[in-house]
């Protein structure tokens, strides 16, 4: 049996002092949330891995999915986290519903005072499905020696993947040559507004560990005339990363040519979609690791009427 008279009269004595202090805010760049329209990581628990940069919830994700939605990372060496375990003004409530409990958990941390290396604990991404079921599998605290990683700790790779799903990307805008009504046959122009920098950069660290950076790039455009071959021609030849504005007495090479009228479609009018092509690579290649290019489809309708002629006898 512990004592329990002495603690609980320190107990006291700090709830006086500082009250009960709030849970430790993970601020802005330790967590990646929904964007509103595609759902990216999300870190569930504020710790020691950060996400941050330019293409973090500056658009939309593409809903990559990272390979395990769980893991552990590195926290405190023995010492900080003794002192963190039993500080009497985070753990008041513990203590003082049940202080022999707490003395008994606390005393995996006090074995490992002395001894140089780190706590591990598990953390999951909480936008996976899976990701709270395979936290519940993880060990809650993981002492390992200095530069030794447990089975389930973080790696590169899983941090670079991180990253990756992290990734967000404008959301841009279509505009289209003849812009209210197009008719059959007349080439419709198609480009992009809204995309600004056609570069993102996304890094995700845990300081003092590992760091890895991925970057972004526009590379070209897709364009979805929402219709069969039959009835549309799709040009790309000329469309770049961002299209080709209309110019009068310009040369037609991105865009769509519709063959038939949309008065048989839904609506009456055809779906185009245009979708951004981001290429994502690891800066430095500090990880071998291949990841498929952010996509992002924006779409509006596009009414073809036929063009109507006079015949005089």
């Amino acid at each position: 049996m512990y004592p329990m008279k002495p603690l609980i009269s320190v107990i006291a004595v700090a709830l006086l002092l500082f009250g009960e202090s709030p849970p430790p805010d993970p601020g802005d760049q330790a967590t990646v949330t929904r964007d509103g329209r595609n759902v990216t990581t999300e870190i569930a628990l504020p710790g020691e891995l950060n996400v941050f940069g330019d293409g973090v919830k500056r658009g939309r994700g593409d809903g990559y999915r990272i390979k395990s939605p769980c893991w552990h990372e590195p926290f405190m060496n023995a010492e900080d986290m003794l002192k963190f375990q039993t500080d009497p003004r985070t753990h008041a409530k513990r203590i003082l519903a049940d202080e022999e409990s707490f003395l008994a958990h606390t005393q995996q941390f006090r074995d490992k005072k002395d001894q140089e290396g780190f706590w591990w604990t598990p953390n999951y991404d909480a936008a996976d499905p899976e990701g709270s079921a395979c936290y519940g599998e993880l060990e809650q605290f993981v002492f390992v020696p200095p530069n030794t990683t447990p089975p389930s700790g973080i790696t590169l790779e899983q941090l670079a993947e991180i990253a990756r799903a992290s990734m967000t990307v404008p959301e841009h805008t279509i505009k289209l040559n003849p812009d209210a009504k197009s008719f059959v046959n007349l080439p419709t122009w198609v480009w992009l507004e809204g995309i600004g920098e056609p570069r993102r950069t996304v890094t995700a660290e845990i300081p003092g560990f590992m760091s890895v950076t991925v970057v972004a790039t526009l590379q070209s455009i897709k364009i979805d005339p929402g219709t069969t071959e039959e009835r549309a021609e799709t040009h790309q030849e000329g469309c770049g990363v961002g299209g080709k504005p209309y110019t009068k007495g310009g040369t037609f090479a991105c865009g769509v040519r519709y063959l038939r009228s949309s008065i048989d479609q839904p609506g009456e009018k055809y779906t185009l979609g245009v979708s951004t092509v981001w290429p994502v690579e690891v800066v430095d290649n500090v990880v071998p690791v291949e990841f498929p290019p952010v996509e992002v489809e924006t779409t509006r309708d596009v009414e073809v009427g036929e063009i109507q002629s006079n015949v005089r006898p």
